[in-house]
């Protein structure tokens, strides 16, 4: 259906935000000490299908907005059953009614259609928007972590890794577990 691949879609394009570059000023969480070896500028990147695989919080958001979607879809079935429903009766028993009547009900199918493709638009874009609300959530809270765990500043640059982005990674600078374990940790603590 549509609505699922705008979900998917909504988490793409939270992916895509977070592979911007992330420096923050703040935290009190350990660093990997393979992170910081070296001279120069000091970076670490985290495995961002890792966070959405991971992340409980992420997990929640991303079941809520399926469950949000499904229900857009029954309500969808519900309009479009209704419309095929008066549609059919309307070929069954076309014969034996009036122009007037013919004309009524053809009047009543268009009004149908157009309701059907109304609503479509609008629970289309409430989902887009909700989705778009939410995944923002998520990418504030990665943000905000992120701050805390690099306190210390051991890090100039915190990339997240994305395949089509990256071409050679050197897993001593991955910090992903670190991410996962703290977010799930700061989300537990606040249920």
């Amino acid at each position: 259906m549509k609505s699922n691949a705008w979900v998917f879609n909504g988490v793409i394009a939270v992916a895509v935000v977070i592979l911007y570059i992330l420096h923050f000023s703040s935290s009190s969480m350990p660093v990997k000490a393979s992170a910081v070896g070296g001279a120069g500028t000091k970076v670490a990147y985290f495995e961002i299908d890792s966070i959405q695989n991971s992340y409980e919080f992420f997990k929640e958001v991303k079941s809520a907005l399926q469950v949000k979607d499904m229900e857009n879809a029954k309500e969808l079935t519900s309009l479009k059953n209704t419309f095929a429903a008066k549609y059919q009766d309307l070929q069954k028993n076309g014969r034996s009614l009036s122009q007037a009547e013919i004309a009524n009900r053809q009047q009543e199918l268009a009004q149908l259609e157009k309701n059907y493709t109304n609503k479509e638009q609008q629970l289309s874009q409430e989902l887009q928007e909700e989705s778009f609300k939410r995944l923002q959530e998520v990418k504030k809270k990665i943000e905000l972590f992120l701050e805390k765990y690099n306190k210390n500043k051991e890090f100039a640059y915190i990339f997240s890794s994305n395949a089509d982005l990256m071409y050679y990674k050197d897993t001593a600078y991955d910090i992903t577990s670190d991410i996962i374990k703290g977010l799930n940790v700061e989300h537990n603590s606040k249920k």
